[in-house]
């Protein structure tokens, strides 16, 4: 009997000595790797809403200019995707200095019923070049206001400015934000405005630069009845009274251009 147990407890004990080494044998930790690249975007942006910019929930603006527009917005990764037209509206002849405001910002809407879309004039530009490089927006002004069909075809002392400027993004906080300008005043005569500008290690993803806030105010329509419309003040047009005026439409056009380069030193005129 002794002889017996003296066997099982060798049995036993080299057991446990072979439980033990293959529990020393198996287990462990091991490491493997995640990754993820990105490169430039070279696809065009859409327009935003300016208030609340999400570029996952595109807008539709309307061209109260152009009724064929707006123009596509320029190719990425670096891209002017939008920038109001501005209308100054409808106005009787008047040897006073005036000042017009812009009607405000209009949108397509594809859902029948849906609440009307109004917003500031805005300007929309989008870095998806992944180099946090900084970039410059300017506007200049193609020329002063003219009709081919007036005798008196310049509106000679005309002035656009823009004023009470805001930005808006869906960029993360950390991210710097561009510098914009309180007050903008363009120059029939071809000087170049700055409007945004982001300096090095700012300005990535997109970027709104709106002018106040939507106003509704009553005007004379071409019937003398009062009318609602909707502005925007801080996009005006000063006229001076001593310029002849006639019974015709005057247009101009604004060139905006976007550089791949931070701003060094401004001119708003």
């Amino acid at each position: 009997m002794k002889k017996t147990i003296g066997l099982c407890s060798v049995l036993l004990l080299s057991a446990v000595a072979i439980s033990t080494e293959a529990s020393a044998n198996t287990g462990g930790e091991y490491e493997s790797n995640g990754g993820v690249q990105f490169i430039p975007n070279n696809n065009i942006t859409s327009p935003v809403n300016p208030i609340d910019p999400d570029p996952g929930e595109p807008v539709k603006p309307i061209d109260p200019v152009n009724p064929e527009g707006p123009n596509p917005g320029t190719n990425g990764p670096l891209s002017i995707d939008y920038a109001s037209s501005f209308d100054f509206g409808i106005n009787r002849i008047s040897n006073r200095d005036e000042t017009y405001y812009a009607r405000a910002q209009f949108y397509h809407s594809d859902v029948e019923d849906a609440e009307e879309l109004i917003t500031p004039n805005y300007v929309q530009v989008t870095d998806n070049r992944g180099t946090n490089a900084g970039w410059t927006l300017t506007v200049k002004q193609n020329g002063q206001f003219y009709s081919e069909e007036a005798d008196y075809g310049t509106l000679d002392g005309s002035q656009i400015t823009l004023t009470d400027s805001f930005v808006n993004s869906n960029a993360a906080a950390q991210v710097a934000r561009p510098e914009t300008f309180s007050q903008i005043t363009l120059d029939p005569n071809g000087a170049i405005s700055t409007v945004m500008a982001a300096k090095d290690k700012s300005g990535a993803g997109t970027w709104v630069n709106g002018w106040g806030e939507v106003e509704t105010i009553t005007e004379k329509n071409e019937d003398n009845d009062d009318v609602e419309a909707h502005v925007t003040k801080a996009v005006s047009l000063s006229v001076p009274g001593s310029t002849p005026k006639e019974a015709v439409v005057y247009r101009t056009t604004l060139n905006w251009n976007l550089t791949d380069a931070p701003l060094n030193g401004t001119d708003n005129n």
